[in-house]
């Protein structure tokens, strides 16, 4: 009896080993996806902050530029504003093209990166 006993013991021991190996495994791959798509938002989020920053300047500076031709400043505001109120209702008019297209873009990519993982 003893015998069968000591057999098992190393199998069971095998069979514990492998099973926090792999949980060890596991949370490390959760570990790496997390990171990753943190990475991804934050580095996304800092250049939109970038971005928006230089259109913010980039729109003073025309509202101000289209100010001096017209002959007043308050001119040039109301036509960056007009501008980007034209944006908004072509953006707001397409919203579903344009959730559709961002979605496909998504699902895309994220099937490229798994496939590129994969390999």
């Amino acid at each position: 009896m003893e015998t069968k006993a000591g057999l098992f013991e190393p199998l069971l021991e095998r069979a514990e080993r492998y099973s926090k190996t792999t949980l060890k495994l596991v949370k490390l791959k959760v570990l790496d996806k997390t990171a990753d798509v943190l990475a991804s938002v934050v580095l996304r989020l800092l250049i939109g902050i970038v971005l928006g920053a230089f259109l913010l300047i980039l729109s003073i500076a025309a509202a101000l530029w289209l100010g001096e031709i017209l002959g007043k400043s308050y001119y040039g505001f109301l036509m960056v504003a007009a501008f980007y109120g034209l944006v908004g209702i072509v953006c707001l008019a397409s919203r579903s093209a344009i959730k559709t297209h961002i979605y496909h873009t998504i699902v895309a990519r994220s099937l490229t990166d798994d496939q590129y993982k994969n390999e």
